[in-house]
């Protein structure tokens, strides 16, 4: 059975425009507003934070009542919360503090839907009878075609409707996602596991979850890659490549052909990795993939090569950066037990973001302090450094080793 993983697909992609559109449509209403940037960056931090933190905290909760129950809830919850704001904002009666506080709830409900979301893959795969390589690869090509579309939309709605009224497509948008989950994963496929009624308090099982995350080195050393690789990108997307559109005299149409070339080509090779990627071996692919789209692109924005060549190269670099969510993800699935699978998936997705809000930071001190050129030639040294590790690295080599896991269906049970 099928319809419940293309209704997943689906409610994801619905949902990831809607998330693409806010990113767009906050930072617009509040410079829109306020006319201050550092109000800006301050609603920014007020959705990140409680984002993180509630990832950490909501994982327990995902393996007591359900991952189905748990996304269906935060996306109706988002629907409200998200929602009031163009409407307290066309009455006058919207504070920047009431906004504020908006703000840190959506965040706040955005981390375990978001969690609960994932911990949804295992079973999806199980029930639709394919291998998690080809599930966690469509779920990848989703993300970053919807991530792609929804930029455009975002620009175009903000420029036409407004901020505030591209924030009700936001709101809508989850209330859609809540629609489609509901509809196509049933409320209880198979009865619930004794994890479901599991008296263990709530503290013990959230060390639970860390306990086996900690212990895991392949899961540690996958966490920390990314977490660093994830601060090095934002450094890469939120200063280094504006930097170099302006050096290069090619402005924000050069940064949005770079953008689109990327993620385009990423959807492209998301896809053939959800086609092929259980017959690839992983941690070959991995360390090709990571050369690939590593080192180069910052030594070639570094050495001011012209456009057309950045844009060729963006097509294999991004081609290749599609294969590595596949990957990893399925390797991530496979090393937790499904009554772990919440609470670990949670604490190691909060780890990958918590170093996210560094990035725009480290880029622009790099940039100010060193001139672009060293600034990327720093980062993509580092970047190589962090992402070839695995290759001295020989429990790295566990990635190979399938595990045939087949997790009760209960994971995604309201």
């Amino acid at each position: 059975m099928r319809r419940p993983l293309y209704g997943w697909l689906t409610a994801e992609g619905i949902s990831l425009v809607g998330t693409r559109v806010s990113m767009v449509a906050l930072p617009f209403f509040v410079l829109t507003t306020t006319g201050s940037p550092e109000k800006t960056g301050l609603v920014a931090l007020a959705e990140l934070l409680p984002l993180v933190i509630l990832k950490v905290l909501g994982g327990p909760i995902i393996d007591r009542v359900g991952a189905r129950r748990v996304a269906i809830s935060c996306d109706v919850a988002s629907l409200a919360v998200v929602g009031v704001i163009p409407l307290l904002h066309r009455a006058g009666h919207l504070s920047f503090l009431a906004f504020l506080a908006l703000v840190a709830v959506a965040g706040a409900l955005r981390g375990p839907g978001d969690s609960a979301k994932s911990a949804m893959v295992p079973t999806l795969a199980a029930t639709a009878e394919v291998p998690l390589e080809r599930v966690t690869g469509l779920s990848s090509t989703v993300e970053r075609t919807a991530s792609m579309l929804g930029a455009a939309v975002a620009g175009t709605l903000v420029a036409v409707i407004g901020p505030a009224n591209a924030l009700v497509v936001d709101a809508v948008s989850f209330g859609a996602s809540a629609l489609v989950l509901s509809w196509a994963i049933p409320a209880r496929t198979r009865p619930m596991t004794d994890s479901h009624a599991d008296p263990t308090p709530y503290a013990v099982q959230l060390r639970e979850g860390w306990r086996f995350l900690r212990r895991d080195r392949v899961l540690v050393g996958i966490t920390v890659m990314v977490a660093l690789t994830n601060l090095l990108d934002l450094a890469w997307s939120a200063v280094l490549v504006p930097v170099w559109a302006v050096h290069n005299g090619g402005g924000a149409a050069a940064v949005g052909a770079l953008f689109a070339t990327f993620a385009g080509a990423s959807a492209v090779g998301s896809l053939v990795a959800a086609a092929y990627g259980e017959r690839l071996p992983r941690y070959a692919t991995y360390l090709v993939c990571f050369l690939l789209t590593g080192l180069p692109r910052f030594v070639l924005m570094g050495l001011d090569t012209p456009l057309w060549a950045v844009l060729a190269y963006s097509v294999v670099g991004g081609m290749a950066s599609g294969f590595l969510n596949p990957i990893l993800g399925a390797v991530i699935y496979e090393r937790v037990p499904e009554h772990l699978l919440g609470r670990v998936s949670s604490l190691s997705s909060a780890a990958c973001w918590a170093l996210m809000p560094l990035g725009g930071l480290v880029g622009g001190f790099l940039v100010g302090g060193f001139g672009l050129s060293a600034a990327m030639l720093v980062c993509g040294l580092a970047y190589f450094a962090v992402t070839m590790l695995p290759a001295v690295d020989p429990r790295w080599r566990e990635i190979d080793r399938r595990r045939d896991a087949e997790p009760a269906l209960a994971t995604t049970s309201s």
